[in-house]
């Protein structure tokens, strides 16, 4: 099991409410990076999207990905993180983003769109860089 390196822990904290800048390549080959909201069980990256989303479709498909999080208040401090989708649920998939919405918002009210399903990933990272 990979760790976050201590200089960076701070980054993965809910106190933090960092982005990710997931980097994801679709099948045309073309690029997409999106932020996103993340959080860290101390062994995996879970992310958190609607069912059917550009990410959603690619990660389903690929599961290998990239990301970065930069320090909100200091971008040029980050971390970037290579790593493989080892799980895909829709079961607590609304729970998870209402936790989220919660890290980045202060609280659990996530407006759901009308007949939209979330889908939680949990990433396993394999590399961090800088080291």
């Amino acid at each position: 099991t990979i760790q976050i390196p201590e200089r960076f822990a701070d980054l993965v904290t809910p106190a933090k409410k960092a982005f990710a800048l997931l980097a994801l390549v679709k099948s045309d080959g073309t690029p997409q990076v999106t932020p996103i909201w993340f959080d860290w069980d101390g062994t995996h990256f879970i992310f958190n999207t609607a069912r059917g989303r550009v990410k959603d479709r690619i990660m389903h498909k690929h599961p290998v990905v990239a990301f970065a999080i930069s320090d909100p208040a200091d971008p040029y401090r980050y971390m970037q993180v290579r790593g493989r989708v080892v799980a895909e649920t829709e079961e607590g998939g609304t729970q998870q983003i209402q936790a989220l919405n919660e890290k980045y918002h202060g609280h659990r009210n996530y407006n759901l769109k009308p007949g939209e399903v979330r889908v939680t990933y949990k990433v396993l990272p394999e590399r961090i860089s800088p080291e």
